[in-house]
């Protein structure tokens, strides 16, 4: 496929994406978990005006700070859309180098970078927003066989997560190279964040995450844990597991979601007064209702 095409697929199929975002869904969590849905735009948005400037052979110290910062505005779905039409112009523009953080780099290979961006991100924004992504066939195909010679070097500098195995749809593989799970959906993206905060003790994170009444069972005293009901309730409770404890750490070994059930297998660790790390490991049966934990009853091996 011609390289100038490509480019320009990608970055007209992500401003439709834009088009699709409702009022309310811009605040909305997506599978870049550090991003909800208007830093994700915005950051794309951004690589499509530095094409102009690139594209035209500027460098990065002479467009400074001038693209630095919110670039949405008032009404992002205009501003994509017109950034849009402007990359797709400066594509087709004549140059021999394209000044990249990096170094010199040819122009066509900086628009393959482009489209493989805006490819991943367009589903990552069709996911948070529950839109139909735009993954077709040929284009995932070309971006596919040029993101093979590249992935480990974007793992290498961070700009990816792990490689997830166990897809055979050419889509699903792609998106799994880049360290997105496939299955990912809005569900998974609160479940996650969930996870981070409890992870990091940040407990007004997690409580922002649950409902007014939420059902919290704990793993204590056994057989049947504590059942606790209320957000003031179980604030209290994590509250006093967060300040009772030293060096704690809670990780995620898997995640699997069914329409608004959860189940999360984890570990949890802290360090004891011999200053060796105790662990426990379990699974969080949760249930969630209108983007939020309702219910989380938690269970340890014995």
């Amino acid at each position: 496929m011609d390289v100038v095409e490509l480019h320009n697929r990608t970055v007209t199929n992500f401003a439709e994406l834009v088009a699709e975002v409702a009022d309310n869904q811009w605040a909305e969590p997506t599978p870049c978990s550090d991003w909800n849905v208007r830093a994700l735009v915005n950051h794309v948005v951004g690589e499509e005006l530095w094409t102009v400037p690139l594209m035209e052979g500027k460098t990065i110290a002479e467009v400074g700070d001038a693209l630095d910062g919110d670039l949405l505005g008032d009404d992002p779905a205009r501003t994509a859309s017109a950034a849009a039409r402007e990359a797709t112009a400066a594509a087709s523009w004549s140059i021999d180098k394209v000044h990249l953080s990096y170094g010199d780099e040819d122009p066509h290979e900086y628009l393959r970078q482009l489209a493989a961006d805006h490819l991943i991100h367009g589903w990552d924004l069709a996911m948070a927003i529950g839109a139909q992504p735009r993954l077709n066939a040929d284009v995932v195909a070309e971006v596919a066989t040029w993101f093979a010679d590249r992935e480990e070097m974007y793992r290498s500098v961070g700009m990816i997560g792990p490689h997830l195995e166990g897809f055979t749809a050419q889509a699903d593989q792609l998106l799994a190279a880049s360290g997105r799970d496939p299955r990912w959906s809005p569900v998974f993206g609160v479940v996650e964040r969930f996870g981070n905060a409890f992870d990091t003790g940040d407990l007004e994170t997690v409580m922002s995450l649950a409902t007014d009444d939420i059902v919290f069972e704990s793993t204590s005293p056994a057989p049947d844990g504590t059942r606790l009901e209320g957000a003031d309730a179980v604030r209290a409770e994590w509250a006093r597991l967060f300040a009772n404890t030293d060096d704690p750490h809670f990780e995620t070994e898997e995640t699997v979601v069914l329409g608004e059930r959860a189940i999360v297998r984890w570990r949890y660790s802290w360090r004891e007064a011999s200053g060796d790390r105790g662990h426990v490991r379990g699974v969080d049966v949760l249930r969630l209702r209108d983007g939020k934990i309702a219910e989380k009853l938690s269970y340890v091996k014995g």
